[in-house]
C-alpha cells in the first residue's frame, strides 16, 4: 500500500502484511501457508484483518460484530493490525466514484461510523480528514457542495487574511528570538458540516474556519509564544485549551487558542513542538516512523482502551457490541481528575458510575454517592472536563441498581454491572426474566406457541443458549433482549405456519400453486394469462399490500398501476378500458419493489440520520435526491426499495422520529 510505504515508513513486516491483506479472503492461500512463508509476525497481521465466512452468520449485525471483535482482538495483540486496515479502506475510499450508489451509501457510512472515528482515536488525523471529506460527498452531497462553494468564493479573502496574520505573528516571534514554521489551513470540509449542522451554527459564527499553527523546537517556547499571541490579538474568552499538561487519550498534545484578528475575523491558533505536530498528524503511526516502534510500559499505556474496550464482551448481543463501541471509543471526551490528580478519560455526557467502574469494577459495585469539585451530585450528573470527582463507597452496599444499566454510557460499566448481576443475583435474574419474557407473549398472542417443547428447543439452539433457566437468567441480566426473542418466537412460528400450510394442500392447490409459480416469477399474478412480462409503473410504484390493477400493453406485458393511481382512473373512462385486467400479489414470493417518498425536515438535518434508519433496516436506497425550500426547509426524495406495505409503514414511523424531520409521505412520483 502506497500509505505504508511512503507516509509512515513501517517495517518490512508491516509491508508484506500490507500487500497479502486480501490473500486469505480472496485466494485458496490458509493462515498457515502465509505463516510457513512469511513467519508469525506477518501470518498475525494478515488474520487480524481478513473477514471472516459470511456463511457463520444469520445477519449482518452478527456478521460485522464479530469481523469488529476479531480485529479489535487483534489489535491487543498487535496495534498495526488496524494501521493496515485503515491504509486498505483509505485506498478503497479513493475509488468509491467507481461503485454504484447504493454501495457508496452503505461503505461511506460504514466508514463514518467505525474508521473515520478509529483513525481520530489512534490519532491518525491526516487519514481521517482524507476519510471524512470522500465519504461526506456521497451522504450528503448537497451539504458537501454548500461548504465548498461557501469556501471556494471567501478563499481569496482569507488566504489574504491569513498571509498577513502569519508574517505579523513571525515578525513578532522572530523579534523575540524564537525560532519556528508557521502554517496556515483552513478548516476541513467535515469539520465545518458537524458544526452547521450538528450546532446549527452559522459560518459566522464558526470561531476556527481559519487556523494558524505555530510549531517551535521546545516545550518552553509553546507557553511563551502562547503569550506573545495573547500580546498580538484579543483572545475570545473561554476558548484556550492545554492539551499539553493533560493529553488527549491518542497522545494529542498541543495549546489552542481562538483570537480575534486585525480586521475582526476570528481565527484559531494551534502551538507545539515538532514531536508534537508528528503524533498529531500520524498518530500511533509517529511512533514507528520516529521512535522505532513502541516499547514496554508506553505501549501498555497507550493502547489500556484497546484492553478495556475487549472486557466482558462475551455477554452482548451484536447491536449492543456496535452501538456501545461507537459511544465507547468515539465520542467526544471528557477529561475529569480523581482525588489524587490522575486523568481519567470518559465520553461525553458520562457520570460518577461510569467513572467509578473506569476506576475498578469493586469500586462501582461499593459505590453510594459521588462528589465533584467537594460537592455532593446525583449519581446521574453529567460530568466536564476538568472536575475533580471523588466516589463515595460503603462495604455495607448492595452492589449496583438496576436502573444503573439505563444511565451509564460507557460499555465498560454496563457490561461489569450485567456481570456483578449475573454472579450475584441469579435467582432474581431468573424470576425477572421470566415475568418479562411471559408479559411480552402475552401481548404478542404468543404463549401457547412458546410453551411447545419442540419450538422451545429449537429457539435454544439458535440462540445458543443451554437451557430455558439460562435464557431466563441472560434476560434477567440483560446480556439477550426480550424484543429479540420475541423476534426469533415470532419467526419459527412463521416458519412452523409454513411447513404446515403446505403439508395440508391437497393436489388441485399444488396443481394450482405450480400454476401460480409459473405465472408470477414478478411477484404478481395476472389473470388468465400465462407467463407473461410484468412491470411496475413509475407513476405510482406499488408494493405488495396496495391494492393494484393491469394494464395490457402492446409489445410488452402487462403494466401494474395502484389501485389509486390517478393515471390508472383517469385511463379506465377511456376507450382503451377493456385493457385494463384484474391483477393481484403473489405472496408467496419474496421480492423488493421501489417506492417514492417525500421528507421535509428542519435545515439542520443531517443526512447521515437518515440514511441511518435505510441502513439499520437494510433498506436499499436506490435514489435520493435533496433541495432547500425558500421558506428554509430542507426537502428530500428517496426512492427506496421495499418488500411490502408493513415494512414501507414501520420505515415512515422511524424516519418520522429522526430529530429535526417534520413530515414523511409516500408519492406517487416526484411531480
Amino acid at each position: 500500500h502506497h500509505l505504508l510505504t511512503e507516509d509512515i515508513e513501517f517495517t518490512t513486516d508491516s509491508i508484506i502484511a500490507g500487500l497479502l491483506h486480501d490473500c486469505i479472503e480472496d485466494t485458496a492461500t490458509t493462515v498457515e501457508d502465509v505463516k510457513d512463508m512469511f513467519g508469525p509476525a506477518v501470518a498475525l497481521l494478515v488474520d487480524g484483518v481478513t473477514r471472516l465466512d459470511k456463511l457463520k452468520f444469520e445477519n449482518k449485525e452478527d456478521e460485522q460484530m464479530e469481523d469488529l471483535r476479531k480485529m479489535f482482538v487483534a489489535m491487543a495483540k498487535d496495534i498495526r493490525v488496524i494501521l493496515i486496515k485503515l491504509a486498505d479502506r483509505l485506498h478503497n475510499a479513493r475509488t468509491f466514484q467507481y461503485l454504484p450508489p447504493v454501495k457508496q451509501q452503505e461503505k461511506s457510512l460504514e466508514t463514518m461510523e467505525i474508521y473515520a472515528p478509529l483513525a481520530h482515536r489512534l490519532g491518525m488525523e491526516e487519514i481521517k480528514w482524507e476519510l471524512e471529506e470522500i465519504c461526506l460527498q456521497y451522504l450528503d452531497p448537497v451539504g458537501y457542495k454548500e461548504i465548498t462553494d461557501y469556501l471556494a468564493s471567501r478563499s481569496e479573502d482569507l488566504d489574504g487574511m491569513l498571509e498577513q496574520t502569519k508574517a505579523e505573528i513571525r515578525a513578532k516571534l522572530e523579534q523575540e528570538g524564537i525560532q519556528c514554521r508557521i502554517k496556515s489551513r483552513l478548516k476541513h470540509v467535515y469539520s465545518i458540516y458537524r458544526k452547521l449542522y450538528g450546532q446549527n451554527l452559522s459560518f459566522e459564527e464558526l470561531y476556527d474556519l481559519c487556523g494558524i499553527r505555530v510549531i517551535v523546537q521546545d516545550l518552553a517556547d509553546c507557553y511563551n509564544v502562547l503569550g506573545l499571541i495573547h500580546d498580538l490579538y484579543k483572545p475570545v474568552p473561554g476558548r484556550f485549551k492545554d492539551y499539553i499538561s493533560t493529553p488527549k487519550p491518542n497522545g494529542y498534545q498541543s495549546l489552542h487558542t481562538a483570537v480575534i484578528g486585525r480586521v475582526g475575523m476570528p481565527f484559531e491558533v494551534q502551538i507545539r513542538t515538532e514531536a508534537m505536530n508528528n503524533t498529531a498528524e500520524y498518530g500511533v503511526a509517529a511512533h514507528w516512523k520516529y521512535k522505532d516502534g513502541l516499547r514496554g510500559q508506553q505501549s501498555e499505556e497507550t493502547f489500556a482502551w484497546v484492553r478495556q474496550l475487549l472486557e466482558g464482551q462475551q455477554d452482548i448481543e451484536a447491536a449492543d457490541f456496535i452501538k456501545s463501541m461507537k459511544v465507547d471509543l468515539f465520542a467526544d471526551e471528557v477529561f475529569v481528575f480523581t482525588p489524587k490528580g490522575d486523568v481519567i478519560n470518559l465520553p461525553a455526557g458520562a457520570n460518577p458510575i461510569d467513572f467509578a467502574y473506569m476506576i475498578h469494577s469493586a469500586v462501582g459495585n461499593r459505590m453510594t454517592g459521588a462528589k465533584v469539585n467537594g460537592r455532593i451530585v446525583p449519581i446521574d450528573y453529567e460530568l466536564k472536563s476538568g472536575e475533580i470527582v471523588e466516589v463515595i463507597t460503603s462495604k455495607t452496599s448492595n452492589g449496583p441498581k438496576r436502573d444503573w444499566l439505563q444511565i451509564v454510557k460507557t460499555n465498560g460499566a454496563r457490561t461489569k454491572i450485567k456481570q456483578w448481576f449475573k454472579k450475584e443475583r441469579r435467582e432474581e435474574n431468573i424470576e425477572q426474566g421470566r415475568t418479562e419474557l411471559e408479559r411480552e407473549l402475552r401481548a404478542a398472542l404468543l404463549m401457547d406457541d412458546f410453551n411447545d417443547p419442540e419450538l422451545q428447543k429449537t429457539l435454544l439452539e439458535r440462540l445458543n443458549i443451554p437451557s430455558l433457566e439460562e435464557l431466563y437468567a441472560s434476560l434477567g441480566f440483560g446480556a439477550i433482549t426480550v424484543s429479540r426473542v420475541i423476534g426469533k418466537v415470532k419467526e419459527e412460528v412463521t416458519r412452523r405456519n409454513r411447513i404446515r400450510e403446505a403439508q395440508n394442500q391437497t393436489v388441485e392447490s399444488l396443481v394450482s400453486e405450480k400454476k401460480k409459480k409459473a405465472t408470477s416469477s414478478s411477484g404478481v399474478i395476472v389473470e388468465g394469462i400465462d407467463n407473461c412480462l410484468v412491470k411496475f409503473a413509475k407513476c405510482c410504484m406499488p408494493i405488495p399490500g396496495d391494492s393494484i390493477v393491469g394494464f395490457i400493453t402492446r409489445g410488452f406485458g402487462v403494466s401494474v398501476h395502484r389501485g389509486d393511481c390517478p393515471n390508472a382512473r383517469s385511463a379506465m373512462k377511456g376507450p382503451e378500458a377493456g385493457r385494463w385486467i384484474r391483477t393481484d400479489w403473489d405472496y408467496s414470493e419474496r421480492h423488493n419493489f421501489n417506492t417514492g417518498l417525500r421528507v421535509t425536515a428542519n435545515r439542520n438535518v443531517m443526512l447521515l440520520d437518515i440514511a441511518t434508519v435505510f441502513s439499520n433496516m437494510k433498506i436499499n436506497i436506490t435514489e435520493m435526491t435533496a433541495r432547500e425550500m425558500p421558506d428554509g426547509h430542507s426537502l428530500f426524495f428517496i426512492t427506496a426499495a421495499v418488500q411490502g406495505l408493513g415494512q414501507l409503514e414501520l420505515l415512515m414511523n422511524r424516519l418520522g422520529k429522526c430529530g429535526g424531520v417534520l413530515t414523511v409521505e409516500r408519492i406517487m412520483d416526484k411531480g
